[in-house]
């Protein structure tokens, strides 16, 4: 639909969110239909998520999830956003991709990041804390260092000698870590866009070719939504906003609620301020309109590829936007192509 779009990759990450009504389960079995479509549409990679203890969230092992959707698919890339480092041993962690990337060749991405549980007790549960993410560079060291060469005479079989491409998700100072190791930079606009932009910055300026990248590679990821109207649109951003509010004011992430009791609710000024700030920095609208705003996002970003990661209530509706995405994107039109 435009001239920039097709140059650029879009990939999905779903975080297998529970709708009200839905056990995890099904929103796990969700997960592994909408790898299928993904790679029906064209999409590049589809990526799951690593959460724990979340009423809100089904998805707890992301590395299992992967093999599933792996397993589900034939040629769309699969991949983590992210496994939590922190939280695991990173002989582990290579051990698991090493075995994915065996089972499934030139398909598995190694997405990590450094988020603890979210609360107390559900870190106590993983038998982790905050201060373990303090160790991060030496963790990642690790993990990396298991598909090379091995650390301390121990090999992380069949890690070693593989080539899974790592990324790292990152907000802030996490892309100098990103750069510093010369691995692919995955950042949303947490903070606003505009400290994204010069995150960014900070991570191409700073980038030092490796092993594990020789350039810089920019993943923006964020909310993506098309509907037939920029209010339709919007109503679909609803339920995660709340979802974030309340997180935030009762320390716990819930299931997705429709937007019609949303819009009913009375908010303290709190949850009113956090909803709406919720809502503040998406694409959404038309298909037309969502170009025009991804249009801009690119320019501003130089990004390399975009990271989808919508949620709300409809499942119907989330899949039309996927599905719309991918025509405005040019995906559709590249996969007929290439088939012909």
């Amino acid at each position: 639909m435009t001239s920039a779009l097709p140059s650029v990759r879009f990939s999905i990450l779903d975080r297998s969110r529970v709708r009200r009504g839905q056990s995890h389960p099904a929103a796990l079995r969700d997960t592994i239909e909408f790898a299928r479509l993904a790679e029906e549409w064209g999409y590049h990679r589809f990526w799951v998520s690593e959460h724990h203890g979340v009423p809100g969230v089904a998805g707890s092992a992301p590395t299992v999830l992967a093999a599933a959707a792996a397993a589900a698919t034939a040629r769309i890339r699969i991949g983590t956003g992210g496994v939590m480092l922190p939280n695991h041993q990173p002989l582990i962690v290579a051990e698991q991709f090493g075995v994915l990337e065996s089972l499934y060749p030139g398909r598995i991405d190694m997405g990590l990041g450094r988020s603890v549980g979210f609360t107390d007790g559900v870190r106590r549960a993983l038998g982790h804390d905050k201060r373990d993410a303090e160790d991060f560079d030496a963790q990642l060291t690790e993990v990396l260092d298991y598909f090379t060469h091995g650390r301390d005479g121990v090999h992380g079989w069949p890690a070693e000698g593989l080539r899974v491409p790592a990324f790292l998700l990152a907000t802030g100072s996490g892309a100098e870590r990103a750069a510093r190791f010369g691995l692919p930079l995955v950042i949303a606009a947490v903070g606003g866009p505009d400290r994204m932009i010069e995150a960014i910055a900070r991570y191409r300026d700073g980038f030092q070719a490796t092993a594990w990248g020789a350039e810089p590679y920019v993943m923006v990821s964020g909310s993506v939504v098309i509907a037939d109207t920029t209010a339709q649109a919007r109503r679909l951003l609803l339920p995660e906003a709340w979802s974030a509010a309340y997180s935030r004011t009762r320390g716990e992430f819930p299931a997705l609620i429709p937007p019609a009791e949303i819009e009913a609710m009375s908010m303290t000024e709190r949850e009113r301020r956090i909803f709406e700030e919720s809502l503040a920095g998406h694409v959404h609208g038309t298909e037309d309109e969502v170009a025009e705003q991804l249009e801009h996002w690119v320019s501003a970003t130089g990004a390399d590829e975009i990271l989808v990661h919508t949620s709300t209530f409809d499942r119907a509706a989330r899949l039309e936007s996927h599905r719309r995405l991918a025509r405005v994107a040019g995906l559709t039109t590249a996969r007929t192509e290439s088939a012909a």
